[in-house]
């Protein structure tokens, strides 16, 4: 029986997989184990099934016993495991793609929502009881008529999109290419970043992270905004360039953001904290009991197929 590591806290249900198809080492008090632990663990193991927190980084993938062969990540994204030094250690990575899209397209909705209609001071009003009805209180932005600019046009940025339209957006998107037009569904393509965020009153920032992305939205991008503009990310904290948005902010050149991913999570950079246009949640994107079920079993069932056939259609390097 092939013995698997698995690096975080699973649901009971997926972990009662894994014992029936595996000798398997649980994480039973979900602690996040150190790069040093982690290798310790995986001695005599034939597999990971690794998390986004974990940093398998060149240095510890070289440091991994030989009779490792697979890191299953539970994760639609693999920015945590370098792709390239396990490939040159013939370790094949894996990961967890299109079954987390309803649910995480749901938080984009959400933090759109959150920070146009300005949620976090009516939540804060509300539970201290220190509010006063008044024509002009809490007003906040309609989305009705608004442009939405998604950088990203995935499934999950295709998604949003179809949530969005019918709350009567507008929808501008710039991908690596243009999409077919029963994909596109009268959505307006611009092939720039810049001319995107020209026409983006709200944007939704839905890539994949990668080298070529880090800081993607940065303090010149912003400018190119419309002003009192809505910014959004539910796809990874590096994109975001954290200090120009909140520069951003004080100068009301942004009008709110809505955040479910951040740098150093989940350290926040406390110059959001000075702001209540700040709508930011702690990365729910995929936090659902269905979704998050059926990511760990596709994680299980990326094993079974990499150890039953040698390779893995889910395999990302």
């Amino acid at each position: 029986m092939k013995k698997i590591l698995v690096t975080r806290k699973l649901l009971r249900s997926n972990e009662d997989k894994l014992k029936d198809l595996y000798d398997v080492g649980l994480n039973l008090n979900d602690e996040l184990y150190s790069q040093d632990k982690l290798i310790e663990l995986s001695h005599g193991c034939d597999g990971i099934l690794s998390a986004l927190t974990d940093k398998l980084d060149k240095e510890t993938i070289n440091k991994l016993p030989d009779s490792v062969k697979i890191l299953s990540n539970f994760a639609v994204g693999f920015g945590n495991i370098d792709v390239e030094a396990a490939k040159k250690r013939d370790i094949v990575v894996t990961n967890t793609p299109e079954v987390l899209t309803d649910a995480t397209a749901e938080i984009g909705i959400l933090l759109i929502l959150g920070a146009c209609r300005r949620a976090s001071e009516g939540i804060e009003g509300a539970r201290a009881s220190n509010w006063k009805w008044s024509a002009d209180y809490l007003i906040g932005k309609q989305l009705t008529g608004a442009r939405l600019g998604i950088l990203g046009m995935g499934r999950i940025g295709q998604k949003i999109a179809n949530i969005a339209r019918s709350l009567g957006m507008i929808i501008h998107y710039h991908n690596r290419s243009k999409l077919s037009d029963d994909k596109e569904k009268g959505a307006i393509y611009h092939d720039t970043l810049d001319k995107l965020l020209s026409v983006s009153d709200v944007l939704s920032v839905c890539c994949p992270a990668s080298k070529e992305t880090v800081n993607l939205i940065n303090k010149d991008a912003i400018e190119k905004l419309p002003k009192g503009a809505v910014v959004t990310n539910v796809a990874r904290g590096d994109i975001v360039d954290d200090e120009a948005l909140i520069d951003a902010l004080d100068r009301r050149k942004v009008y709110a953001v809505g955040l479910d991913v951040y740098k150093g999570e989940p350290n926040l950079n406390p110059g959001y904290m000075k702001h209540k246009s700040a709508f930011i949640l702690p990365h729910l994107g995929s936090a659902t009991k269905e979704t998050r079920t059926a990511m760990a079993n596709l994680a299980i069932d990326n094993l079974t197929e990499f150890f039953d056939t040698g390779d893995c259609k889910n395999k990302v390097n």
